[in-house]
């Protein structure tokens, strides 16, 4: 075995190899492990998925090639190569309940390639049941928030297009959150309207939240990519409040044209920024609708003048709405980057669009299982509120040396970690009866 030898300490060598044998950096997956076996988030998604292979010649589960790649993908371990040695993690295997060899990384492969429509939908349906059954009690109001983001593309693959905003070949997926619960991952080509399918979408999930919860309030939340007649019609027919972004035009600026002047000249006095709000009815020619509620938001600053439309069929102050519930919606950008940098919904790099949808299905359980575990295990600390990427570094990132006979494993964690009252404090809380 080569031997990596580093600078000296105090005159002594300092040698490294590999041959440590039975350690282990990921003794924090065992936590995931718990929360699964509570709620059955991947037993639930696994059943989703119709097995195609042999039967006669299948060594590894669905369940536990689903587990295996969800798992290593809150470990940090996002691309399938990295299975050819993490298949003999005992803190892998141990998480994912089997007591040998994962399954390699073409083994993992082939399966996200037999994943087709009907897996992605039932899958996708699952999402929502797990959403539904968070519940302990029927919620009084849900705040469904849409958006679309980016998803850089670097080969040739299925369904690439060149968009001009993002100066990039992309995929737009659609995301819906509730608050930190993510509903929805659905991955849709770059050529498309950044609205299309949202309509559809939303109305599955309204009839079921609806069929689960009856007298819930229902708020659709969007930017102004989402401003479509459509969407606010079938809202207004289906007792559905909503509340979007709207782009500005000749029309739309003439009305705040009084605000945006006055607010302009308070500043030139003060010279401090400047916010007003004014309210009016519009309709564009292709609307049919005699006329929508709009609020301007008439800001002047240093930079110069900076307005903001929204249209809502929401009653309230039109400060109010602004500020407290229509910024609120900035809160899910923050967990789409979640999604992104801590669980790599972009990594997209299958060449079929369907085996892209299941590796964003696949962060997207990650999501949900980490949130699981903030809510459950986090709450009162000070992770109760951490990033995905904050809880996997302090939380399940943990060295171990482990060791095993026919009767137990025991892993002997690191004592230099330095959250070891944090960790005992999750395991308490997700290992109780």
């Amino acid at each position: 075995m080569d031997k990596m030898e580093f600078s000296k300490l105090k005159g002594r060598k300092v040698i490294a190899d590999f041959t440590g044998g039975e350690i282990t950096s990921d003794a924090g997956c065992l936590l995931i492990k718990e929360i699964d076996n509570k709620l059955k988030i991947t037993q639930t998604i696994a059943t989703a998925i119709n097995d195609k292979r042999n039967s006669s010649k299948v060594k590894h589960k669905t369940l536990s090639l689903v587990r295996q790649r969800v798992y290593a993908m809150i470990q940090g371990y996002e691309d399938l190569n990295d299975h050819h040695t993490l298949r003999h993690d005992t803190a892998m295997q141990t998480a994912v309940a089997v007591d040998n060899s994962l399954s390699s990384s073409s083994t993992l492969c082939r399966f996200e390639n037999s994943i087709d429509r009907d897996d992605l939908v039932n899958m996708s349906k699952q999402l929502v049941e797990l959403f539904i059954a968070s519940f302990k009690r029927s919620p009084k109001e849900l705040i469904l928030d849409f958006d679309a983001t980016d998803d850089t593309l670097y080969g040739n693959q299925e369904g690439s297009y060149y968009h001009g905003y993002y100066r990039s070949y992309c995929y737009l997926p659609l995301h819906v959150y509730c608050g930190k619960e993510l509903l929805v991952n659905y991955l849709r080509t770059s050529n498309l309207d950044p609205a299309k399918h949202t309509l559809a979408i939303l109305k599955l999930l309204i009839v079921r939240i609806r069929q689960a919860f009856p007298k819930v309030k229902i708020i659709f939340r969007a930017d102004s990519g989402f401003c479509r007649d459509k969407i606010m019609r079938w809202c207004e027919q289906h007792d559905v409040q909503y509340i979007t972004g709207m782009s500005s035009n000749n029309r739309v600026k003439a009305y705040g044209k009084t605000w945006l002047s006055q607010a302009a000249q308070v500043f030139e006095a003060t010279k401090e920024k400047q916010r007003l709000f004014h309210e009016f009815t519009y309709a564009a020619k292709t609307w049919k609708h005699l006329g929508r509620r709009v609020i301007l938001k008439a800001e002047h600053t240093s930079k110069g003048s900076n307005p903001r439309h929204i249209i809502t069929n929401i009653e309230g102050d039109p400060q109010a709405l602004y500020d407290k519930l229509y910024c609120a919606r900035g809160d899910m950008e923050n967990r789409i980057k979640e999604s992104q940098l801590d669980l790599f919904s972009d990594r997209t790099s299958c060449n079929a669009l369907y085996a892209n949808q299941y590796r964003l299905l696949v962060s997207a359980i990650g999501y949900v299982l980490i949130n699981e575990v903030r809510k459950h295990a986090l709450a009162g600390t000070k992770l109760a509120s951490a990033t995905c990427g904050t809880i996997r570094l302090k939380l399940f990132k943990i060295g171990a040396l482990i060791t095993k006979n026919t009767r137990k494993i025991k892993l002997h964690l690191s004592s230099s970690y330095p959250d070891q009252d944090l960790f005992k404090y999750a395991v308490a809380r997700l290992c109780a009866g």
